[in-house]
């Protein structure tokens, strides 16, 4: 809820001018009422319409600021002659009548030249940009008709006032990394491949990995959806780097990397999976030492060593890796604990310290006679531990040793748990069975719909409400079988959220070899020394505001899972982009700063770009999405083979030009 003193977002007509306060109606959007701590907002102009927040705004001023924003834009696009054009008309004539010189026929032109642009531009800026413009000319007409017929200028035209705008798109704001997804799926449509991985790294320096193992919640806000289906949006990202990769070429870096710096400064990183690999290339683009330190004797923490190679061959997030490494001033220390005393140490020797260490405690699953010491209990991430540093680096032994031919119950529901099932199906397990206490929709929508499908074909038995009550050992130890509660999803008669309740009578038993708990993970807080007394979450883990990620020991950075707990990739990766950028500045000035372009990004995502009622106009419907080629379940079950063998070049081509482009500029005036 927001008060406002106008508003016309999103159908939502709001008009509190000339009212006492307390007659005031309430927006129900989140605006940005506080553009940044004690900096208030005047005014929000975007897409769907625009919000006043001061009254004494210039409406003329606002419109004309948002016009030239699209004329910059327009002009950079130029792929349609309505959007170009039409761009630069819209300022010209809004700069006239703004500095005074306008006319009454300068308005009419305005109004034709708006509803051509909203009917024929090619894509979303072009026909939404006049929207906030038409109802500014309508509402606040009386601005408009003095600075024509008095001839002079806007009450603010010269004023101080910032104008300070963001070009978004729906997938963009619900990517976590912010990737300009358009952009790279615009690259594939033109075969400029390099151009789609310049613009995915931007934001994103693990291309390979995204492109394959990422829930892709952008998709679940693609305005195609409303039409038909979601763009490929996961599958187009990988285009670029295996374009990259399979020709051997030079790396497309988002920007010319800076010389190292020598200047003295650097940063110390303590983990390299994701969260770390990715805060070191974006500082070490600047040419800012880095240092990553590693417990594993390899970098990629679990995506390397907890990602099976079906579904990311360790081949090409090695490219990933080897991008970051390959910067001057990016240092790697492998085999390398990081306890309590050398965090002291690091303290003193290096100007910011970011946690990026991951969650590798795996939880218990709280059922009676669960104790570490019975065999055939075996942690998921030791689990996955053993089977991927095998079957990628040759180090250990296979897991097979102990699963072939075994019955293995894994208790879960995300993608550590999907992990466990369909590794185990791999090393020769005679029956794989997975306990969740929610049911199918759910854990697609903690997984993937992919993932869970092919886990259904390759043999994986689901049983969903379902919970382990007690572990069953024999009198050497070893693990038997499991006593298994059912439960139902009982309504809230008072309307709040549905409970599950166990159904009495309804237990049943499995025999079985291995209990493999993957309910969640935990991080390893120890490391922290104590008088740093850094605060933490109900969650356990490392406390920061969720927008600088300093913690709250001045110059300690934490992002990724110890920050958050285990997450997804995209989401430790626009964590660590986050923070890295916040680093670049707080070891020079010693203050914890965020740019324009990220602020915006917080305020767009609290106001939410995404409208899933919206209508689709104007573009041809039923237009199949594109399926890429899978190995066959014969082919793949006995394996580790890559399952997912992307989208060929064709349909690659077709998929991209399903997109709609549907970027947005949204403005605050502060």
């Amino acid at each position: 809820m927001s008060k406002v003193v106008f508003s016309t977002w999103r159908g939502e007509l709001i008009d509190n001018r000339n009212k006492p306060q307390e007659e005031w109606v309430e927006s129900s959007f989140s605006f940005p009422l506080e553009y940044n701590k004690d900096k208030p907002s005047r005014a929000f102009i975007g897409w769907d319409g625009v919000a006043i927040f001061d009254e004494n705004i210039d409406a003329v001023k606002l419109a004309t600021e948002y016009a030239a924003t699209y004329q910059k834009y327009s002009e950079a696009c130029g792929r349609c002659a309505p959007g170009r054009w039409g761009g630069r008309i819209l300022f010209d004539l809004l700069d006239k009548i703004a500095r005074g010189e306008g006319n009454f026929e300068d308005i009419e032109h305005l109004q034709e030249v708006s509803r051509t642009m909203m009917e024929t531009s090619k894509c979303e800026i072009g026909r939404t940009v006049p929207k906030p413009i038409l109802d500014l000319m309508e509402h606040y007409k009386e601005q408009f008709d003095a600075c024509i017929l008095e001839q002079k200028k806007s009450h603010e035209y010269e004023s101080n006032t910032s104008y300070i705008a963001k070009v978004t798109a729906p997938c963009m704001d619900m990517c976590p990394a912010h990737v300009d997804i358009p952009s790279y799926i615009e690259g594939v449509r033109d075969l400029e491949f390099g151009a789609s991985l310049q613009a995915t790294r931007q934001t994103m320096p693990l291309a390979h990995t995204c492109g394959r193992v990422c829930p892709h919640p952008c998709e679940d806000a693609c305005r195609r959806a409303n039409l038909d289906e979601p763009i490929a949006i996961m599958e187009l990202k990988r285009l670029g780097a295996d374009y990259e990769t399979d020709h051997n070429l030079a790396w497309f870096h988002p920007k010319e990397p800076k010389p190292p710096r020598n200047d003295g400064k650097k940063v110390a990183i303590v983990g390299g999976g994701p969260a770390g690999l990715t805060a070191a290339y974006y500082l070490g683009l600047e040419g800012i030492e880095v240092h990553i330190f590693e417990e594993l004797p390899v970098l990629g923490g679990e995506v390397a060593v907890g990602v099976p190679q079906y579904r990311m061959p360790i081949e090409k997030y090695n490219k990933d890796i080897e991008l970051v490494t390959s910067l001057p001033t990016v240092h790697v220390h492998t085999n390398t604990r990081v306890d309590a005393n050398m965090l002291r140490e690091f303290e003193k020797e290096y100007d910011a310290i970011l946690l990026a260490f991951g969650t590798r405690l795996s939880k218990k699953i709280r059922a009676k006679n669960e104790r570490e010491e019975i065999k055939g209990y075996w942690g998921a991430i030791a689990m996955l531990d053993r089977v991927n540093l095998w079957h990628k680096y040759k180090i250990g032994e296979p897991a097979s040793k102990e699963l072939k031919d075994k019955v293995v119950v894994c208790v879960g529901g995300g993608f550590t748990s999907m992990d466990v099932v369909r590794c185990a199906v791999r090393e020769g397990a005679k029956k794989v069975i997975m306990l969740y206490r929610r049911d199918e929709k759910t854990i697609i929508r903690n997984t993937s719909w992919e993932e869970y499908h092919e886990a259904v074909e390759e043999g994986v038995e689901f049983i969903f409400y379902s919970a382990v009550e007690e572990i069953i050992t024999d009198e050497n130890d070893q693990l038997k079988k499991l006593k298994v509660n059912r439960f139902e999803l009982v309504p809230d008669p008072n309307g709040g959220r549905p409970q599950l309740v166990k159904i009495e009578g309804a237990d049943f038993e499995i025999e079985c070899d291995f209990l493999i708990p993957a309910v969640s993970q935990s991080a390893d807080l120890s490391i922290l020394p104590e008088e740093w007394n850094i605060e933490l979450t109900s969650w356990n883990t490392i406390l920061t505001n969720g927008r600088d990620y300093m913690s709250s020991k001045p110059g300690v950075f934490a992002a990724g899972d110890c920050e958050y707990g285990p997450m997804t990739i995209v989401n430790a990766v626009g964590q660590a982009k986050r923070a890295a950028s916040v680093i670049s500045r707080y070891i020079y000035d010693g203050k914890v700063s965020l740019t324009d372009e990220e602020i915006m990004e917080d305020h767009l995502k609290k106001l939410g770009v995404y409208n899933k009622n919206e209508k689709i106009k104007g573009w041809m419907p039923g237009i199949p999405r594109e399926v890429s080629e899978k190995l066959s379940v014969s082919e793949r079950i006995t394996n580790n083979k890559e399952v997912n063998l992307g989208l060929t070049g064709e349909q690659a081509i077709a998929e991209a030009e399903r997109c709609m482009r549907c970027y947005y500029i949204a403005m605050v005036a502060v």
